[in-house]
C-alpha cells in the first residue's frame, strides 16, 4: 500500500471529510484545488483555514488554474445561467467532465510527486446526476491513467456509497465534534458562493442543490443521533 496520498481538495463538505479520511491513513498527504471560473471560487478561500486546522502528516497544496477549461465547459456554476434540470435530464449545474479533468491534472502532479494514490470526494448515492461522479466512470479513469503513466495509480473515493448523511458520520467518527464543528464553519458547498447567511449545517444561501444536500443530511444525521 502506497505510504502516500493527493487529496483532490476544494474546501467543500466531501472533500473536507475525505482530506481528513486521508489524513488518518496516510504517512504524506498532499492537496490539490482547481480554479474553473466557479461561480463559487469563494470555496478556494476556506482551504487554508480547513488545511491548517487539521492534524496529521499534510504536505505540500497546490491550486491549479484551470479557467480556460471551464470556459469551454460552461455552465450553471461558471456563468449566470440558472440552475435548473436539462432538456437531457442533467442539472445545469454539470460542468461536463470536469471530474475527469480534475484527476487528469491531479495524476500529473501526483507523479511528478511520487504519489500513486488519488483521494476524491465523488459520490453516486448524493451526486446531484453528474455522470462523473459514478464509481464505473472512475474506475475506467484509473485504469486509462494508469496506463498513459506506465505506472500503477488508484483513485480512493471513501464516499461513493453514502448518502450525506452517512458523510456527517464519518466525519463525526474520524474527528468528533471537533472535525464536525470545522467542516461546519469553515468549509463551503453552495453554488452561489454564499458566506453571509449561517445555518446549521454552515454558510450557504440554503436554496441551491448544493445547500439542499447538505442541509438534509445534516438534519438526518442529526435525527439519526438524537440530537
Amino acid at each position: 500500500m502506497s505510504d502516500a496520498a493527493l487529496v483532490l481538495f476544494s474546501a467543500g463538505q466531501d472533500s473536507a471529510t475525505c482530506l481528513a479520511w486521508a489524513l488518518q491513513r496516510y504517512q504524506r498527504v498532499e492537496t490539490i484545488g482547481f480554479y474553473y471560473g466557479q461561480r463559487h471560487a469563494v470555496e478556494l478561500d476556506q482551504r487554508a483555514a480547513l488545511r491548517s486546522r487539521l492534524a496529521g502528516p499534510l504536505g505540500e497544496d497546490l491550486v491549479v488554474d484551470l479557467a480556460g477549461y471551464g470556459a469551454l465547459a460552461e455552465s450553471a456554476l461558471t456563468s449566470t445561467r440558472a440552475q435548473e434540470m436539462r432538456a437531457d435530464g442533467l442539472p445545469a449545474t454539470f460542468v461536463p467532465g470536469r471530474n475527469l479533468v480534475f484527476l487528469a491534472v491531479a495524476a500529473a502532479h501526483a507523479y511528478r510527486r511520487g504519489v500513486d494514490v488519488l483521494v476524491g470526494g465523488m459520490c453516486e448515492t448524493d451526486f446531484s446526476g453528474y455522470p462523473d461522479c459514478r464509481r464505473d466512470t472512475l474506475d475506467a479513469m484509473q485504469q486509462a491513467l494508469a496506463l498513459g503513466l506506465a505506472r500503477p495509480l488508484r483513485i480512493e473515493t471513501p464516499l461513493m456509497r453514502r448518502t450525506k448523511a452517512q458523510t456527517w458520520a464519518l466525519a463525526h467518527e474520524l474527528g468528533g465534534d471537533a472535525l464536525v464543528d470545522l467542516i461546519v464553519e469553515h468549509s463551503h458547498t453552495c453554488y452561489e458562493g454564499d458566506r453571509m447567511h449561517r445555518h446549521d449545517w454552515g454558510y450557504g444561501c440554503g436554496a441551491c442543490a448544493a445547500c439542499a444536500l447538505r442541509a438534509q443530511g445534516w438534519q438526518a444525521w442529526r435525527a439519526q443521533t438524537g440530537a
